[in-house]
């Protein structure tokens, strides 16, 4: 069975088809990307996937369960986590605490508790200060926990917020085109972490991107959408020497 099941997904903005007909199945432990021109659709795919948007048609099945226009935090607690093409961190927290806020999907305690800070709050918040430290080690940045997000440089940003979308402890990890903003030897080491969280976590990862490298050196499969319908599906290879794919996304 797959990881991700996605069938006749579609949507409409004032009269305009913005995603019609998607389909997509990614198998567990699959690096699969989601390529296109700018405007077809691939953000609004993954607003669908995570209740950002309810679709008008389609289902969405997730490790078997139905997720089909379930509130994003439903989503997120059903194992669905992401990050944003524009990075999306707490800046005045420190970097430690955009962790832990990733985790607080996984670890709860009482009102009374957390407001007199009762024993069973110091026992979550230990725990957690723990899992979120272990996280810190594993991306290279503990010793920049107690930094606040906004004092990062921008490739340190980028790996705190897949460091805090892994808090949340996801069976599918969307990346909205992480590489965005880095220069070559960025691009290089993102790709390395990719395969690292991959490798590392045995997770299932669906990746939007721009940059034809990157895509082509580590995902197995791609999706091309144009004009929020399929372009193009299958291996990378295949997929990115079909003619219609070179003339619609790479203007060649």
């Amino acid at each position: 069975m797959a990881l991700l099941e996605v069938k006749n997904l579609g949507i409409s903005f004032g009269g305009l088809r913005a995603v019609n007909g998607f389909d997509i199945k990614i198998e567990k432990g699959q690096l699969y990307g989601l390529i296109g021109p700018n405007g077809a659709g691939k953000t609004t795919v993954f607003n669908l996937l995570t209740g950002v948007y309810k679709p008008d048609t389609g289902s969405i099945i997730l490790d078997g369960k139905d997720i089909t226009g379930k509130k994003t935090i439903e989503i997120s607690k059903a194992g669905i986590a992401r990050t944003f093409q524009n990075i999306r961190l707490f800046k005045e927290m420190s970097v430690l605490d955009n962790v832990k806020a990733g985790l607080h999907n996984k670890h709860s305690y009482s009102f009374l508790s957390g407001l007199f800070h009762l024993p069973a709050y110091h026992s979550v918040e230990k725990q957690m200060n723990e899992q979120a430290m272990e996280l810190l080690k594993v991306f290279e940045l503990e010793k920049e926990a107690e930094t606040l997000a906004s004092n990062l440089p921008y490739g340190k940003q980028r790996k705190l917020e897949i460091a805090r979308a892994m808090a949340t402890e996801p069976k599918l990890l969307l990346l909205d085109e992480p590489a965005a903003g880095m220069n070559p030897n960025e691009t290089k080491t993102l790709m390395e972490m990719i395969e690292f969280v991959r490798e590392h976590f045995q997770m299932t990862i669906l990746l939007i991107e721009h940059d034809m490298k990157l895509v082509s050196g580590i995902c197995e499969e791609l999706t091309v959408l144009n004009f929020g319908e399929v372009l193009a599906q299958g291996p990378t290879g295949a997929v990115l020497n079909n003619p219609q794919v070179i003339t619609a996304y790479l203007g060649e």
